[in-house]
């Protein structure tokens, strides 16, 4: 969330702008809301009480109450069985003339991946509880995230990367310590039928000698980067990849962006004395969000009421660094 990330240009992601209860009550941010705030408060509890409590996995879902499951901006039924007319997912406000929530506010998300060594309910199973398993906001992005050994940019094209990389080092969910690297190997590539990849991203938080935690996002692949069409900035931020959406037919023309993205990274403010987690996120190129489309389909005005457009994305579940 913008109001815990405020240095996190990507955080104001498809956020919920109220309470889900009877009376409308207007959302408020707390640390324990989220899944970054919650692993940073895990290391600080672990600084003083000597273990992590929220040493835990990430998947997505869709939550949805109508049967229908749909995770994807062209195919969202919406959340309730209200959504199933879709003139009302516009509606704002109930028959008193209050506040009220609406399907245009809430996401077309989400999808739970899992790295499984085969196909079975046991092995499923098992990549859950080794949190083997990471979550997209509706695509199918394939995502590998690795720790912990001497990594190499040859190491992304490997065809028995997993099996090297796991017998070296870790996949997301694991943990190293002190007699490991903390050099991290992502590979993303995006959905066969959907949009291409603006950039591969790697979440650091860690906490310090006296007990308090931080957080920096740190961009480590992204389109145009061999090229030097895109290049960072004099305070490090890397240039917007683009917007290619039609806002009048909701197409994209995905001319932007790549279609895989890997990097090597080392963590270059790598303290071995500081506890610390980190995690990948990978950022696809800008689609039309489901409301604008709705909009478009039902002849309505959609400017200025949600975003035109989002940038999808996959996050990992982390792997953690146990220091001395």
């Amino acid at each position: 969330h913008p109001d815990l990330s405020p240095d996190d240009e990507f955080a104001d992601f498809e956020t919920y702008p109220y309470y889900i209860q009877r009376t409308w009550t207007e959302y408020q941010p707390e640390t324990g809301d989220y899944v970054r705030t919650a692993l940073m408060k895990g290391l600080e509890i672990e600084k003083e009480k000597g273990v992590n409590p929220f040493m835990f996995g990430v998947i997505g879902s869709t939550d949805s109450h109508t049967a229908m499951a749909s995770a994807e901006e062209n195919n969202f039924h919406g959340k309730l069985a209200t959504d199933s007319i879709p003139e009302n997912k516009e509606r704002m406000f109930n028959e008193e003339g209050k506040p009220s929530s609406h399907g245009w506010a809430m996401s077309a998300s989400g999808l739970a991946a899992v790295w499984a060594r085969e196909n079975t309910r046991e092995a499923i199973l098992d990549a859950f509880q080794e949190r083997a398993v990471y979550a997209t906001s509706g695509p199918r992005i394939r995502v590998e995230f690795f720790g912990g050994a001497a990594f190499t940019d040859q190491d992304t094209t490997r065809a028995d990367r997993y099996t090297y990389a796991t017998q070296t080092g870790v996949a997301m969910g694991g943990e190293i310590g002190s007699d490991d690297q903390a050099t991290f190997l992502v590979i993303a590539a995006k959905d066969p039928v959907g949009a291409n990849l603006d950039r591969i991203q790697i979440i650091k938080g860690w906490v310090d000698s006296a007990g308090k935690s931080h957080e920096k996002v740190f961009d480590v692949a992204w389109s145009g980067q061999q090229s030097g069409e895109r290049v960072p900035g004099a305070d490090g931020k890397l240039p917007a990849v683009g917007n290619t959406v039609n806002l009048a037919n909701g197409n994209v023309e995905n001319s932007i962006g790549e279609p895989q993205l890997s990097a090597v990274w080392t963590d270059p403010e790598f303290d071995p004395a500081q506890n610390a987690f980190y995690y990948a996120r990978v950022l696809q190129i800008p689609t039309a969000r489901h409301s604008l489309l709705d909009a478009i389909a039902l002849g309505r005005e959609h400017a200025g009421k949600h975003p035109d457009t989002i940038q999808e994305r996959a996050y990992t579940s982390a792997i953690w660094y146990r220091g001395n």
